[in-house]
């Protein structure tokens, strides 16, 4: 059960979210280990090496090694949690995620940081925008976009309790609160967070709390609109889809990744597949590769702010 928080203010960084919730669960298992490809200063990750030395390996940049040595981890028992920035930890080691991951029934849990305009002054080499399209695709893969520091630290102590391939993005740094402590939730549902006759709006990760925003802005236009975080997008929670649905005079989805293959392609074949003709709107990224600027400035760039999405929702 989750409740929401009382504040959007920035909360905790998720590096250390992720960290924090890795040491909690590594006290527990024995069988938990961090592997990480030369990003411990970035990631936080170096704090697992003071504190687990046993247990923490850089393997150094060589991603594709770190998935290998990951799969050969999973094989003699134990449960390994990757990282690296969100490009590297999911397009360029697709082949080593589907052959020596999922097609060999391994389990490996993937943190794939800095997606979308987080990649910031890192630039179009380090930025993301087709990390769950390309695992969309490898069967059995779940999925998740963390919108914030409380649902992080649950998806990471879910995690090191399955088995398989799991996949979650989210930023380093902190991003505004969506749930207040002590929240839970369930892989392959979605969390209705507020609800509404008009619209349906359909958000996944940091864009969650700007999905909040635009909801209050067209409230005060007199237009009512359910809000959705779908924080799995695989498995996606088409039941709440298709409850949802029903009498809505359009559904926009909002995702911090293309509009090709992600979130709201996701949606749109559920509308597709059920025969509904409701408009639907993907806002995302078209058919564009990342830049330089602060994340500040990119999600600016890329019209992923509240006001910008409003804009986009305006026009729809």
């Amino acid at each position: 059960m989750f409740t929401l928080a009382d504040n959007h203010e920035i909360g905790k960084e998720l590096r250390a979210t992720v960290v924090d919730a890795l040491k909690e669960t590594m006290v527990i298992d024995e069988k938990i280990v961090a592997l990480d490809a030369d990003l411990g200063g970035a990631s936080k990750w170096t704090d697992l090496a003071k504190d687990v030395p046993d247990r923490f390996i850089n393997v150094g940049i060589a991603e594709a090694n770190m998935v290998g040595v990951a799969a050969g981890l999973s094989l003699t028992g134990y449960t390994p949690f990757i990282h690296t920035f969100g490009p590297f930890a999911t397009r360029r080691v697709l082949d080593q995620i589907y052959l020596s991951g999922a097609y060999a029934d391994n389990t490996i849990n993937i943190y794939g940081s800095d997606p979308g305009f987080a990649a910031g002054h890192n630039g179009g080499t380090h930025t993301t925008w087709e990390d769950i399209a390309l695992l969309r695709s490898i069967p059995k893969v779940v999925i998740c976009d963390a919108a914030d520091e409380v649902q992080m630290d649950w998806i990471i102590k879910e995690f090191a309790k399955l088995k398989g391939v799991h996949y979650v993005r989210g930023n380093r740094k902190g991003v505004k609160n969506v749930y207040a402590p002590g929240s839970t939730f369930s892989i392959g549902k979605g969390n209705l967070l507020r609800e509404g006759q008009d619209y349906l709006i359909v958000a996944a990760g940091q864009l969650v709390s700007e999905a909040l925003e635009v909801a209050e802005m067209l409230e005060e236009k007199g237009i009512s609109t359910d809000v959705i975080d779908m924080f799995t997008i695989k498995p996606l929670d088409k039941e709440l889809l298709l409850e949802r649905f029903g009498g809505k005079k359009a559904v926009i989805t909002i995702e911090n990744h293309s509009i090709t293959g992600g979130l709201g392609s996701a949606v749109a074949e559920v509308l597709a597949e059920n025969g509904l003709a409701i408009p639907l709107t993907r806002i995302g990224v078209d058919e564009r590769f990342g830049q330089v600027g602060t994340p500040t400035f990119l999600q600016e760039e890329f019209g992923l702010t509240a006001e910008k999405i409003l804009e986009q929702v305006k026009d729809f």
